[in-house]
């Protein structure tokens, strides 16, 4: 099959053995793939390896411990090697495509955004009705799928960040409140002030690095800082006296050291809780620009650049 992979030369088009699928997995004809900055990574690595993480398609074999999936189902998955004309999965961490309408480009982009907001929002923040919610980094894909999945769960308050002054302006189309820039010295200070002076319950941050001593500043007593990315950097000041007093509760997380149940009861949670609004389409980002599978180089290096709002899809 003819795949993407990762080279000393970068990434480039190579034909591959098409995967076999275990008992537990199911094979799918890939129709659209998703690019994500963890594909860089990937990119990084140089080992010959199939880049990409998120695809949508159709099953054409299910293992028999797959959990009821048939030949023809259509899919949208998460996993590993997706940017391949075919990829695998446990049939646990894929969901179903539940509109026969939706095009699978506009399908291959939900998924992982779904999963990674949904375990970080409600899962490790504990978010409840009513209370305010922070998203650092909210023009990602990722974040703009935060702010609406904040908005549908019953936040009070919605507040998103980006550095980029047009992408923020467009925060507000996916429910958020109030864009901040957190480049201006005064950003925290804004959000304390939008909710009372009390601050977020929930902050998913996506950025952390040197401004995460600014970050901590905004949580209310007793909330939950949920660390999902590390864009700003690995490293940053940690006020512990800040900590205590706020009694905070600062969560990290990653896909990457999960099992397999793990990531099967993290879809099975967010498809209990969104599923009817995934059906009906309320959840929704937007594609920057499609790329033809051959064409991946230049995507991943629209990516790199930071030149996209919403998400990159390579089409097959």
């Amino acid at each position: 099959m003819k795949a993407i992979v990762s080279t000393a030369e970068g990434a480039r088009l190579a034909d591959v053995p098409a995967p076999q699928p275990q008992p537990n997995e199911i094979l799918v004809r890939v129709k659209a793939a998703s690019l994500n900055r963890a594909d860089l990574a990937g990119l990084a690595a140089r080992d010959g390896k199939v880049i990409g993480m998120e695809w949508a398609g159709e099953v054409v074999e299910a293992g028999p411990q797959s959990g009821g999936w048939k030949p023809g189902d259509r899919v949208m998955c998460t996993g590993a090697g997706a940017y391949a004309e075919y990829a695998v999965t446990d049939g646990g961490r894929a969901c179903r495509i539940p509109d026969s309408t939706l095009p699978y480009e506009e399908a291959s982009i939900l998924v992982l955004a779904l999963q990674a907001m949904h375990d970080a929002l409600v899962t490790h923040g504990e978010l409840k009705r009513g209370q305010d919610v922070l998203i650092h980094g909210a023009a990602s894909g990722v974040g703009l799928m935060g702010l609406q999945i904040a908005r549908l769960l019953g936040a009070r308050k919605v507040i998103g960040t980006s550095t980029n002054a047009a992408r923020r302006a467009r925060l507000a189309e996916f429910g958020a409140d109030l864009a901040l820039d957190p480049g201006q010295p005064d950003w925290h200070q804004r959000v304390l002030e939008a909710t009372g002076d009390k601050g977020v319950e929930v902050v998913v941050d996506q950025v952390t690095g040197k401004q995460f001593a600014q970050t901590m500043q905004t949580a209310a007593v007793g909330g939950h800082i949920v660390n999902l990315g590390r864009l700003g950097g690995a490293g940053g000041e940690f006020d512990f006296q800040l900590h205590a007093l706020r009694r905070i509760s600062y969560i990290g997380v990653t896909f990457r050291t999960r099992s397999v149940d793990e990531i099967r009861t993290l879809n099975a949670k967010m498809l209990a809780d969104l599923g009817s609004a995934i059906g009906e389409r309320r959840l929704r980002l937007p594609i920057d620009s499609r790329y033809p599978l051959a064409e991946a180089a230049a995507a991943l290096e629209r990516m790199s650049a930071n030149l996209h709002f919403g998400k990159i899809v390579l089409t097959l």
